[in-house]
C-alpha cells in the first residue's frame, strides 16, 4: 500500500501577505505532553509533506505551469471545450498576468508548504529538546528549502521568513541570490543530521544531495555566477547512493512505482487517501474511460506539442512508451467510437491548431487531434486520481545533470548521456554538445516538471515555438499575484 498521510495538526494558513496563524491544534493532546514517542516526533512534520499534495493539478499549478510553459504539452481549445477564459492559452504563450490562475495558486501552493513548515518549527521549538526531535528540526528544515528553491525558481525575489513568530505583516522582498545563499547554508547544516538511505517520500541525506544539486546548476540563474563545480560534486552524491537506470524505462510510472531505483524523491499519490494526480483526467478523450474500464469519463484535453512530438526518432522507445495515439481500443479490444462524430477514435498525433473552432477544423480533428500524455500508467479500472507517485527528483535526471556539467567545464559527457539513449533503442553519441543534451533532456524528463527551468537555464525559455511568438519582454520569472501585492504594497518595492 501507499503511504497513507495522517493529517496531525489543523493548521490553515492565510497567506494573503504572508502572515501568522497564532493558534496549533495537536489532535487531542496537550501540546506540554506532546509528542511522547519517537513516532510522534516523526509526524510532526506529516502536515509539511503534505503541502506537496495540491503540486500536481491546478489547485496548485506548479506542475502545470512548468509543462505548459515549455514547448511539451498545451491545453489547446477544442470548440466551446478547454477556452476557460485563455488561461491554458495564456500559460502556453507566455501571455499570463499578474491576476491569471496559475500565477495566484502556485504563489499561494509554495506559501502553504513555507508556512507550514515554520509553524511546525516554532511548534518544535517549544518542546524539550532531544537529539530525535532536533533531527526532524533539520528534515523540515531543509523541506522548507525545498519549498523556497521552487519560489524563487518560479517568482525570483521574495520575502524570506524562517518563523511565523513576531514577522511583519507586510514583509519585504530580498534578492533571490540572498535566499539561494541562505537555503544552500541551511541545507548543508541540516546534512549530517537526516536520515541515510532511501526513503522516497521523506527527506533524507539523499534528498539533500539532489537539492543542492539542482540549486547550484541553476545557481547562475538565480545569482548571476554559475556554480558548475559545486553542481557536478553534488550530483556525484546523488549517482553515488542506491539509486539505478531500470532496466524498462516505464518502470518509474507505473502505478505502484513507490519502489523503483530511479526515484530519490516524489510525492506519494494514493487515488483515495492522498489524491491530486489527474493527468490522465485531462489528456485522455472523453471516450478513452473504455479503454481503461474506468469508473469516469476524462475530459480530452492536454496534448503534445507537434514540434515537440517530432523529437523523438521512429525506433525511440519512449517515443510510444510517454505518448498514446493512433487507434484506440476498450479493454475487449473493439475500436472506440468518438461519441459525437461516431467515427472511429484515431488520435492523430499532431494538433492543427493551439485554438481549434469549427472554422478551421473538423469536428473530428477537433476532438481527436494531439498525441496525449501516456507517461504515467493508467491502470485498468482507474477512478479520477492516479495512485503513481510523481517523481521530483529521479536518477536519471542526474545522469543528464552530470553529463550538462561535464560539458559546460569542457569535458565529455557522452558516457552519461548514452546509457539513457542506449535504453531508450537510439544510437549513442560521440561529442555530445549542450543543444543535443538539452533536446535528450525534453524527451527523456518530459512531463516531470523541468522543462520550464532547463529552457531559462539553456536561455531558450522566451523563444518562439509552435503558436507561440518570441516573447516580447522578459517571462523567465512570473509576477506575484494581484491579490497578494493589493494586501501587501511592500511586494512592489525592489530593494
Amino acid at each position: 500500500m501507499k503511504i497513507k498521510y495522517l493529517i496531525l495538526s489543523a493548521l490553515f494558513i492565510s497567506l494573503l501577505s504572508c502572515t501568522k496563524l497564532d493558534e496549533t491544534v495537536y489532535d487531542k493532546i496537550p501540546g506540554t505532553e506532546y509528542p511522547e514517542t519517537p513516532d510522534q516526533i516523526a509526524n510532526l512534520s506529516v502536515d509539511c509533506y503534505g503541502k506537496l499534495r495540491p503540486f500536481a493539478d491546478d489547485e496548485g499549478w506548479w506542475f502545470l505551469a512548468q509543462e505548459i510553459s515549455s514547448d511539451e504539452i498545451c491545453g489547446p481549445t477544442r470548440g466551446s471545450d478547454w477556452d476557460d477564459g485563455g488561461k491554458w492559452r495564456n500559460m502556453y504563450q507566455h501571455a499570463w498576468t499578474n491576476n491569471d490562475e496559475g500565477v495566484n495558486r502556485m504563489w499561494s501552493s509554495m506559501w502553504t508548504g513555507i508556512t507550514t513548515c515554520n509553524q511546525t518549527l516554532d511548534m518544535m521549538n517549544q518542546l524539550p529538546q532531544n537529539p530525535t526531535l532536533m533531527a526532524k528540526k533539520q528534515e523540515v528544515m531543509v523541506l522548507r528549502s525545498f519549498y523556497y528553491y521552487l519560489l524563487i525558481d518560479n517568482y525570483g525575489d521574495a520575502p524570506y521568513l524562517t518563523t511565523t513568530i513576531n514577522v511583519p505583516e507586510q514583509p519585504f522582498k530580498i534578492k533571490r541570490a540572498a535566499i539561494f545563499d541562505s537555503i544552500v547554508n541551511t541545507i548543508k547544516t541540516a546534512m549530517p543530521s537526516l536520515k541515510t538511505g532511501d526513503k522516497k517520500s521523506m527527506v533524507t541525506q539523499n534528498t539533500a544531495f539532489a537539492l543542492l544539486a539542482k540549486l547550484y546548476l541553476n545557481a547562475q540563474v538565480y545569482t548571476g555566477t554559475a556554480k558548475w563545480q559545486e553542481a557536478l560534486s553534488y550530483c556525484d552524491s546523488v549517482l553515488a547512493g542506491p539509486y539505478a537506470l531500470e532496466s524498462n524505462l516505464l518502470a518509474p510510472f507505473v502505478t505502484e512505482n513507490q519502489n523503483s531505483r530511479e526515484i530519490i524523491f516524489s510525492i506519494p499519490y494514493d487515488e483515495n487517501s492522498f489524491t491530486g494526480f489527474r493527468l490522465h483526467m485531462r489528456t485522455l478523450h472523453y471516450q478513452m474511460n473504455l479503454k481503461y474500464d474506468m469508473t469516469v469519463g476524462p475530459w480530452n484535453g492536454f496534448a503534445v506539442v507537434p514540434t515537440f512530438f517530432d523529437t523523438y526518432e521512429t525506433t525511440d522507445l519512449r517515443k510510444e512508451g510517454y505518448h498514446i495515439f493512433g487507434p484506440q481500443y476498450d479493454k475487449d479490444g473493439v475500436i472506440i467510437k468518438d461519441g459525437l462524430t461516431l467515427e472511429d477514435l484515431v488520435l492523430t498525433p499532431h494538433l492543427p491548431f493551439l485554438n481549434m473552432n469549427a472554422s478551421n477544423t473538423t469536428p473530428q480533428e477537433l476532438r481527436c487531434s494531439g498525441a496525449r500524455v501516456g507517461k504515467y500508467e493508467i491502470k485498468m479500472g482507474a477512478m479520477d486520481n492516479l495512485s503513481n507517485d510523481l517523481p521530483l527528483f529521479r536518477i536519471t535526471d542526474f545522469y543528464l545533470m552530470k553529463a550538462e556539467l561535464l560539458i559546460r567545464m569542457g569535458q565529455n559527457g557522452d558516457d552519461w548521456v548514452n546509457p539513457i539513449r542506449t535504453r531508450a533503442g537510439v544510437s549513442t553519441w560521440t561529442g555530445t554538445t549542450l543543444d543535443q543534451l538539452l533536446a535528450e533532456r525534453g524527451r527523456e524528463l518530459y512531463c516531470e516538471g523541468h522543462r520550464r527551468q532547463d529552457l531559462i537555464r539553456y536561455g531558450k525559455f522566451g523563444q518562439s515555438k509552435w503558436e507561440k511568438p518570441v516573447d516580447a519582454e522578459d517571462r523567465s520569472i512570473f509576477p506575484i499575484p494581484k491579490w497578494a501585492t493589493d494586501a501587501n504594497p511592500n511586494l512592489l518595492i525592489n530593494l
